[in-house]
């Protein structure tokens, strides 16, 4: 029996030493067993290639990737452990100086803890410092102990690549950002496929800690993106983006575009993007010139072709537009947003002064039979579709469906002075830009050619979309109407001392989309045209989206200064052999507009002895305006519970009309009213609050 006890304490001795060898194990040597059995892991992981670069036409970089290195240190190193550590030892004060005297963020003594720290636990992995610049690499590698070599210092680089735009807030938007975890926009998505580059391979082993040291001789380089040359001029573009940026900041508008083009080739050289951010600031935050919204009196152009088009017109041809503002066009009242100068205007004249009752009146005698043909002649002019340009979010333009019935007509007549049809300022501006190449239409684009290693690998060249949008002498009429609107229209007074020729179009129009409605009092101001007049160059395309109810919100206020900022510099920098033809504008200089109470402007002009038309009724309120070099004294209706027009009052008048019929009245500026933000002829309730703007 006692062999059998014995065999029994023997067994029970065995198992308490397994038990306590098995704790001895878990918690003595439990990390250098882990650290063994992670070692036995290796996996193939993807080496990422070097991104692509983005230059301009003139060879700037838009975009560019640059290294970053983050730095690991082996505390289980051979080299470094070596002879207990006497390398480590000797080089650990004078490495952690060099660390805190060259980043400045911990002490030496913090540093020297923090090495002596992962050396006592035989970290094989310890994250260091982590996206060093080039620089501080290059300094770094001089440090003690660094500079003995990655076997005897333990120290591991890893390289990282970083997306920058050199050039911050210039064309970011349309240039595009290149960020992990989300997804790219502007070119940096378009050509992705191109910049990336073809991805490598690396054997790597896991140890403690999940952390991954890349196996010496196992890895597939990557191929390297290739680069992409855009049409884009960074000093074109630099104008533009401070020409609006200096009107958004003025006006306080919400978001803006301004976009300049080569007109014979299409090529785009400048595209700028500002939205208001919280703070107040602005920024590229969204390609604006590829929202569709309802761009008001710019699609005037579009109605323009189609009806000469039909040749049911001739620009010469006479139209009546009325005096009251606003006329009934076959189904629906239309309304201009400022008087025509005169009851009866020809074509020409009805555009150049942006009339939508004349534009509607004379869409409506020329389709009013066949609605349908007017959309198809928007369609040839390529609005039913997006432009093609290689940037990825440009929205699908809208047009409505045109029946044969009041409800088309309706839609028609609408259509033809810029509301219930959609498209893009980038749109718009391919448009002009056609009548400015003499019929022929572009297709816009952003990349000159793509090359690798300075190697060509394709090459992009102009595309005609639209040999002939309209017969020769149609162009030649439109483009007669585009230079009458800086002559004698709805910029003459911007582009009067514009030392060349000028042609365009202005736009004013109600903003609603989503949850902006029209009665929230937010337009759209825009300007399109081309430059020089005589020998276009450039074709450029502004518009700014106002805050609600702002006092200045024509697109001849808002836009056109800022597309003839752009042009003069332009015309200045890019046009060779100058040849200024300036716009021949009317000989005469006497224009004005006043307003005021009857009695007292005869008063006036009795006093002086000056002689004057006297078409006043029995109105209390006069306009004085030029009219064939002679003086008009004409009735300002005012109607009770309505706006009056008080534009031309000086303010002692314009208080006393609006606040006796119980308008509260803000005013900025000195002079002569120029703006008013409720529109004359609106129905007025108590309390309402008019901002009058005085010039």
């Amino acid at each position: 029996m006692w062999r059998v006890y014995l065999s029994f304490i023997g067994i029970g001795l065995l198992g308490c030493f397994v038990i306590g060898k098995a704790f001895y194990i878990q918690n003595m040597e439990g990390e250098y067993w882990r650290s063994m059995s992670d070692s036995l892991h290796q996996r193939i992981v993807p080496l990422e290639a070097d991104r692509g670069t983005i230059y301009s036409e003139d060879g700037q970089m838009l975009s560019t990737s640059l290294p970053t290195f983050d730095i690991y240190i082996d505390f289980a190193a051979e080299g470094l452990r070596d002879k207990n550590g006497k390398r480590f030892k000797e080089n650990l004060d004078s490495f952690a100086i060099a660390m805190s005297a060259f980043f400045g963020d911990k002490s030496k003594a913090a540093y020297k803890n923090q090495l002596e720290a992962g050396y006592k636990s035989k970290t094989r992995y310890y994250s260091l410092k982590k996206k060093l610049t080039f620089a501080q690499y290059k300094i770094f590698r001089e440090f003690p102990l660094v500079r003995l070599g990655r076997n005897k210092s333990g120290v591991i680089t890893e390289v990282n690549s970083v997306r920058l735009n050199p050039y911050g807030l210039l064309a970011n938007r349309t240039i595009g950002l290149s960020r992990n975890n989300a997804q790219n926009v502007g070119l940096e998505n378009t050509y992705d496929s191109l910049l990336r580059g073809a991805t490598g391979q690396r054997l790597v082993r896991f140890i403690a800690g999940g952390a991954a040291i890349p196996v010496e001789g196992y890895e597939i380089e990557p191929e390297n993106g290739k680069n992409i040359i855009t049409t884009i001029d960074v000093n074109m573009q630099d104008i533009a983006e401070n020409a609006l940026m200096k009107m958004m900041l003025q006006s306080e508008a919400q978001t803006g575009t301004c976009v300049v083009m080569e007109v014979s080739t299409g090529k785009i050289k400048a595209i700028a993007n500002l939205g208001r951010q919280e703070d107040g600031s602005y920024w590229e935050d969204y390609n604006y010139a590829l929202r569709t919204t309802e761009p008001g009196s710019t699609i005037k152009l579009a109605t323009l072709i189609a009806v000469l088009g039909e040749g049911k017109k001739t620009i010469h041809d006479p139209v009546q537009i009325g005096t009251t503002g606003n006329a009934y066009v076959g189904v629906r009242n239309v309304t201009d947003a400022e008087r025509a100068p005169k009851a009866l205007m020809s074509v020409k004249e009805c555009f150049a002064h942006s009339s939508n009752v004349g534009m509607s009146r004379i869409a409506y005698d020329a389709f009013a039979s066949n609605p349908d043909k007017f959309l198809e002649y928007l369609k040839h002019f390529q609005l039913n579709s997006r432009t093609g340009i290689d940037l990825t979010g440009e929205e699908k333009p809208k047009l409505p469906r045109i029946k044969k019935n009041n409800e088309g007509l309706h839609a028609m007549v609408t259509m033809s002075f810029g509301y219930a049809i959609e498209v893009s300022p980038m749109q718009t501006l391919t448009l002009y830009n056609a009548i400015a190449n003499n019929g022929k239409m572009m297709k816009p684009y952003l990349v000159n050619r793509i090359e690798n290693d300075g190697l060509l690998v394709k090459e992009f060249n102009p595309v005609v979309v639209v040999d002939e949008i309209a017969k020769p002498s149609v162009v030649t009429a439109v483009q007669e109407c585009l230079n009458a609107v800086s002559i004698e229209g709805t910029t003459k007074r911007v582009f009067k001392e514009t030392p060349f020729a000028v042609a365009g179009k202005t736009g004013t129009s109600h903003y609603a989309s989503g949850e902006i409605k029209y009665h929230h009092g937010i337009y759209q101001a825009s300007y399109v045209g081309y430059f020089p007049a005589n020998e276009p160059k450039y074709s450029c395309i502004v518009v700014i989206k106002t805050k609600p109810r702002a006092a200045m919100h024509y697109g001849g206020q808002l836009a056109a200064p800022v597309f003839k900022e752009v042009a003069t510099k332009l015309y200045a920098m890019y046009v060779e052999d100058k040849q200024p033809v300036k716009n021949k504008f009317a000989p005469d200089s006497t224009g004005f507009f006043y307003a005021g109470y009857t009695s007292d402007v005869k008063d006036i002009f009795n006093q002086l002895g000056l002689r004057y038309k006297d078409s006043v009724t029995q109105n209390f309120w006069s306009t004085v305006y030029d009219q064939q070099y002679s003086t008009v004294v004409s009735g300002n209706a005012v109607k009770p519970k309505r706006m009056p027009d008080v534009k031309g009052l000086g303010l002692k008048d314009a208080l006393y009309l609006l606040e006796n019929m119980g308008v509260k009245v803000v005013i900025g500026g000195k002079g002569k009213v120029v703006e008013q933000s409720i529109a004359p002829g609106t129905g007025l309730k108590n309390g309402m609050t008019v901002y009058l703007d005085f010039s």
